[in-house]
């Protein structure tokens, strides 16, 4: 305290002539109409500039909330047109039967973690086992297919991605309804190859290839991707289909993992019956 009224004390005529300057322009903006117009003016705009700068500040930061909410409520519409898409399917039988109407269930979750140049390739979320997550569930974006999840934690799961060698996914040609597999081949991760469409089909550039619903994973109709490119060697039985992903993995940011109620009762009947034909 003793310094800092030593420090005054020695610049005691400086402060004095600062304070005689601010007087001064107070009493000439104060009694000057022009002056005074034209500092409340540059003050506005010093204020607005400051109080703009300030509230951009604040919608930045609650950006990743405002995200996070947008997501969910993505979530929660995908839940409600999938089962106005199952009752148009089921008609009069949506009102006994309220399992299948209802089947599908969409998990809002943010991407974490994201590998695109390797061979195999994996995403990471943060939605887990607490959230509903586990193993075999899809994994979709803005209604293009994604992936499915791996492994889960309480708070964590890990998604084999499309851009996987080791993943493949049931998909058919949306105009001819010819099914095959999507199947990466690690080359390019905008570009996936759509395998086992036999030679007497008839693709063609422009297709949209959409998931087939043969598996319990994926419900039907979700867009894998677009062809680019068909190819038929002379003794093939099946064409070279080159497709773009409908998905850019590069700019992945939120996912959607679906659950569905009633995959545990179809897959367990398929084993039973494969089992009893073995």
């Amino acid at each position: 305290m003793e310094r800092l009224i030593n420090f005054i004390y020695e610049y005691r005529a400086f402060f004095t002539f600062l304070v005689l300057e601010l007087a001064c322009a107070w009493l000439i903006i104060e009694n000057n109409q022009f002056q005074s117009t034209k500092y409340f003016n540059s003050s506005n705009r010093v204020a607005a500039s400051i109080l703009g700068f300030s509230q951009s500040t604040r919608e930045y930061f609650s950006l990743r909330t405002i995200n996070e909410d947008l997501a969910r409520e993505n979530a929660e519409l995908r839940t409600l047109l999938e089962r106005s898409r199952q009752k148009a399917l089921l008609g009069d039988a949506a009102v006994i039967d309220s399992a299948r109407l209802n089947q599908y269930e969409f998990i809002s979750a943010k991407v974490v973690g994201n590998s695109t140049s390797l061979y195999k390739n994996f995403i990471t979320i943060n939605k887990g086992m607490l959230d509903g997550v586990s193993p075999g569930m899809a994994a979709i974006s803005n209604q293009k297919a994604v992936g499915k999840v791996k492994s889960v934690s309480d708070h964590y799961a890990v998604l084999i991605s499309l851009l996987n060698v080791d993943e493949q996914v049931s998909s058919v040609i949306k105009r001819t309804n010819h099914f095959g597999s999507v199947r990466w081949d690690g080359l390019d991760m905008r570009y996936s190859n759509l395998q086992f469409i036999p030679r007497h089909a008839v693709p063609a550039v422009g297709d949209s290839v959409v998931t087939s619903g043969y598996n319990a994973i994926f419900p039907e109709g979700i867009l894998v991707g677009v062809i680019q490119e068909v190819n038929l060697n002379e003794e093939a039985m099946f064409w070279d289909i080159r497709i773009e992903l409908a998905q850019d993995f590069g700019e992945l940011a939120f996912v959607d993992i679906i659950k569905s109620k009633l995959k545990n009762e179809r897959e367990s009947l398929e084993q039973i019956t494969i089992g009893e034909v073995k």
